[in-house]
């Protein structure tokens, strides 16, 4: 099915390049930053929004980064009021949580990702709508059965929209680690 496969590529890339688009605006418009927040800022705070308090090198390996950008980003994180350390289960680890500010600005990202995609969506009818999470639902639950990578796959989602659905996450292994 070479014209299913590329369509699903093309609307693959543009929702991801709007929604990256939208999210760093969302970033780089507040703060102390100076400049467009990265993928990495939406992803980390949105990240920090459903799972409060992880150490360092876990938010790292969720983000796919090394343990210098995973402290770089922190630190960016940190400098521009988004999110606080504090001390971790021993000496040399820190745990991770949103500020105030932080957790605003995640809701804002969540915000701004619900309004591309309910865009996108609305060219389909309420059954279409269904069907496609349904299938959407199979694909996603494919992708992986590694638990990390449930994680990174789930980096930008809105926990609160997989939870209330009735349906859960399709990646079920993340079920008690939410």
């Amino acid at each position: 099915m070479p014209r299913l496969e590329n369509l699903l590529g093309a609307q693959a890339l543009a929702l991801s390049d709007r929604l990256l688009a939208d999210a760093t605006g969302t970033v780089g418009s507040v703060g102390t930053m100076g400049s467009a927040g990265s993928s990495s800022d939406c992803a980390a705070l949105v990240t920090l929004l459903a799972h409060p308090g992880p150490s360092v090198g876990w938010l790292g390996e969720v983000l796919g980064l090394t343990s210098s950008g995973v402290t770089r980003l922190v630190e960016r994180l940190v400098k521009a009021g988004w999110v606080q350390r504090s001390a971790g289960q021993d000496a040399r680890s820190r745990r991770l949580e949103l500020t105030e500010v932080g957790t605003s600005l995640a809701e804002r990202v969540l915000a701004g990702r619900h309004a591309v995609l309910s865009r996108a969506l609305a060219a389909l009818s309420p059954s279409e709508q269904a069907t496609l999470e349904d299938l959407l639902g199979k694909m996603v639950g494919g992708l992986t059965d590694e638990l990390t990578v449930a994680f990174q796959v789930c980096r930008l989602c809105d926990r609160t929209a997989c939870r209330g659905s009735g349906g859960g996450c399709p990646l079920h292994h993340t079920v008690g680690h939410d």
